[in-house]
């Protein structure tokens, strides 16, 4: 066959297949499973204004309440010097009044809130959780849950939301201190997981994604991801700051200032940050 009616065989039969393909006689195997998903907006912000945050601290929970920065830690092997405590943090040395322990031998602290006058923490692996007296952090006792582990805390109002490094927050009533609810967390239908430390604000969940530099906005009625924090600029900065800095973890509302604070475990600062409207 000459070099021409290779060239006239070849265009015929790609004529033949693209006609065939508009005529939906022959189509990719894979067309009907494709789907087409919606990027989740991105949630701008401006850096307000950052303040001294003790580098020795593996920050577990951190919330503001009446003005006052309340923070947990935990207290990984590879980290010895590390201490599971609950603290007030000063905003202008990032010194952490401590006012509550755990022995680290038994447990590692996670995630705390606050909800009439009391403060409940939770643990990592021990299905456990503590109760304090807001006003003299005295433990007035435990409960426990058949999640298999604990990460982070928040409030609506009404309930505790806890999260447990899935895709799922349970609800718990502050009363009897047991699930009511279980919310699953999707991003354009895909289960997301390694939700960490919670933020309840302006009617909406915000969830640190462990390991990432996100933070989501998670709508609590149907579990969708709305939002999405990119926060990478500021965890180059504190490693840039601290080589020991660690992943981005901690969200605090002051919800009378309506200002937002968030840090991470073994970071040199926090910031306070404003969301672009």
């Amino acid at each position: 066959m000459t070099t021409l009616n290779k060239i006239f065989t070849i265009a015929l039969l790609s004529a033949f297949a693209l006609q065939g393909c508009r005529n939906g006689t022959k189509r990719p195997e894979h067309a009907n499973s494709v789907q087409e998903t919606t990027a989740v907006p991105a949630i701008g912000y401006y850096i307000t204004d950052s303040f001294p945050h003790d580098p020795t601290l593996f920050t577990e929970g951190f919330l503001v309440h009446d003005g006052k920065l309340f923070e947990s830690t935990g207290s990984p092997a590879e980290f010895p010097d590390t201490r599971s405590v609950i603290g007030i943090s000063d905003f202008k040395t990032g010194k952490l009044e401590i006012k509550a322990e755990l022995d680290k031998v038994i447990y590692f602290g996670e995630g705390i809130v606050i909800l009439a006058d009391k403060l409940y923490q939770l643990t990592y692996k021990n299905q456990t959780g503590f109760i304090y007296d807001l006003n003299t952090f005295k433990k007035l006792g435990d409960f426990h849950y058949t999640n298999a582990e604990g990460w982070g805390l928040t409030t609506d109002g009404e309930n505790l939301i806890m999260s447990d490094g899935t895709d799922r927050l349970t609800y718990l009533d502050p009363d009897h201190l047991k699930p009511v609810r279980v919310l699953s967390v999707t991003e354009n239908g895909v289960p997301q997981d390694n939700l960490n430390e919670l933020e309840f604000i302006k009617g909406y969940i915000y969830a640190n994604i462990w390991t990432t530099n996100f933070i989501v906005k998670i709508d609590p009625v149907s579990g969708k991801i709305i939002g999405k924090l990119d926060l990478g600029f500021i965890k180059q900065e504190q490693q840039n700051k601290n080589p020991g800095a660690q992943e981005m973890n901690g969200i605090a509302y002051d919800a009378a200032a309506d200002k937002v604070y968030i840090t991470g475990k073994m970071w040199a600062d926090s910031y306070q940050l404003e969301f672009k409207k």
